[in-house]
């Protein structure tokens, strides 16, 4: 037979068979696909339908079979659920990480939550004076919640605090020398670095000291008419150990007096609390740097002060007036979803409520017995439904930027699953909700510290069943 009369035949086949294929308006009628229409948008459905159904016509010119319509529905779904895990969702960290960068560093929690939500259900007086009648200034109630609390005269919040650093700079050292010690030129998440931000603020470095050692001295030498202002910078996320020396805020202080230069101490994690009545190292308050005299201090407001993404910038007066009024203030300024998160934050500080109502310290103070117990809990439920389970001793890290090389004692949670680690651990990661834990060797680990113990019945029926679909 004539070989072009063999492929026509060939062809016509599979064009019937491809026929078979029901459109994307004939499967949106599907029921099960109906309540997805309705959680993700008619739109996005129709999207993932058509790269399903395209792929489908692709294998059917190849095999010359098309899906089953159970099959093809199973398709959609699972597709429709991959391609949509981006959607911001609740994940329950039990990677032995609390200020997790990638999982939104510290939890808001649901005390602080509720306390807000009548709030933001509503307009709110963000910018309203109510005395008045007139308009208002934005964050004024932080301002005074920040004064009871560090006796700071004023204070500004922005989005991060590489934002605050960026806004301090440009308003105060526009084509002017910063002096910094060398063993402060730190770099912070994601990548950013002291000495770039510097140079993008307009601000000249003029670095002193050595990296391990900087003395009162060698900041004395670099003062020059040029000089804007002395920064100090926390080593928040390394330690320097060994021969070192750090020049103190009450040092710099003196100096600056001495020069009239302001002293800016970028304090990064900031925390309002000793850490040291935690089992921790001594951690710089914000209250500390500015007793011991700093003019101005930044940090950031979702490490250990526990609230949502920002960066406060607190201090004198004269100074905080001056970064107010530079006009890149405004892009920087936050709204009113994290100003009424900061607000019932600082408030729980004032009423020493943070070990009972903010998320971050009350995974910090959690007693080591009660992570032990619901560890033996848990592992008894699995290792009932005969999942390996057992559990070690171990160390939760702090984590964000804060306290660096500082752990605090947990339970950890060992799984040996029937696949490898890199399978087990991708089918929690696409569980609903996620579960986040680490890989050790060939175990797959869950730290109880970072976890709700209000989830722990959660996370054993999603183990459960995970480990049936690998069975």
């Amino acid at each position: 037979m004539n070989q072009k009369i063999v492929q026509k035949k060939h062809n016509h086949q599979i064009n019937l068979i491809l026929s078979q294929i029901p459109s994307v308006e004939i499967l949106l009628q599907n029921e099960e696909l109906k309540k997805l229409s309705t959680k993700y948008s008619r739109k996005v459905l129709v999207q993932v339908i058509r790269k399903v159904l395209s792929r489908e016509r692709n294998q059917t010119k190849k095999s010359g079979k098309t899906y089953s319509n159970s099959e093809r529905i199973k398709e959609i779904k699972t597709s429709l659920a991959l391609e949509n895990q981006d959607y911001l969702k609740r994940v329950i960290n039990g990677s032995g990480v609390i200020l997790h960068t990638n999982l939104g560093r510290a939890p808001l929690g649901k005390e602080i939550l509720e306390r807000i939500t009548p709030e933001l259900e509503n307009y709110l007086n963000l910018e309203y004076d109510l005395r008045e009648g007139v308009r208002g200034k934005r964050g004024i109630m932080i301002e005074k919640l920040l004064y009871l609390l560090t006796q700071a005269e004023k204070s500004l919040v922005v989005n991060n605090n590489a934002g605050a650093v960026f806004l301090i700079l440009s308003a105060l050292a526009k084509n002017k020398e910063v002096i910094v010690s060398r063993g402060e030129l730190i770099q912070i998440g994601g990548g950013f670095r002291i000495p770039e931000i510097l140079e993008q603020s307009g601000a000249h470095l003029r670095e002193v000291g050595t990296t391990n050692q900087t003395f009162i001295e060698d900041y004395e030498k670099a003062i020059n008419e040029d000089t804007a202002l002395l920064l100090k910078v926390h080593q928040s996320n390394f330690q320097m150990e060994g021969f070192t020396y750090q020049v103190e805020i009450k040092e710099l202080k003196e100096l600056g007096e001495k020069y009239h230069l302001p002293v800016v101490v970028d304090l990064g994690s900031g925390t309002f609390l000793n850490t040291e009545n935690f089992g921790l190292k001594h951690e710089p308050t914000v209250q500390e740097n500015i007793q011991a005299g700093a003019d101005i201090v930044c940090f950031s407001t979702d490490k250990l002060l526990g609230g949502p993404q920002g960066g406060i910038i607190c201090g004198k007066e004269n100074y905080i007036n001056t970064i107010a009024t530079h006009p890149l203030f405004r892009t920087l300024r936050v709204g009113k979803i994290t100003l009424a998160f900061l607000q019932e934050i600082l408030l729980c500080y004032l009423k020493k409520q943070e070990i009972n109502h903010i998320a971050l310290w009350k995974m910090i103070s959690y007693p080591l017995e009660q992570i032990e117990k619901r560890a033996k809990y848990i592992s008894q439920k699995l290792n009932q439904e005969n999942i390996p389970t057992f559990i070690i001793e171990g160390e939760t890290t702090i984590g964000g930027g804060a306290l660096p090389g500082q752990t605090l004692p947990t339970r950890l949670l060992l799984i040996k699953p029937l696949v490898s680690v890199e399978e087990f651990s991708k089918y929690l990661r696409l569980s609903s909700p996620p579960l986040i834990g680490r890989k050790e060797k060939e175990y797959f680990v869950l730290d109880l510290r970072t976890i709700d113990p209000d989830l722990d019945e959660m996370i054993i029926e999603i183990i459960k069943s995970v480990w049936l679909k690998i069975k």
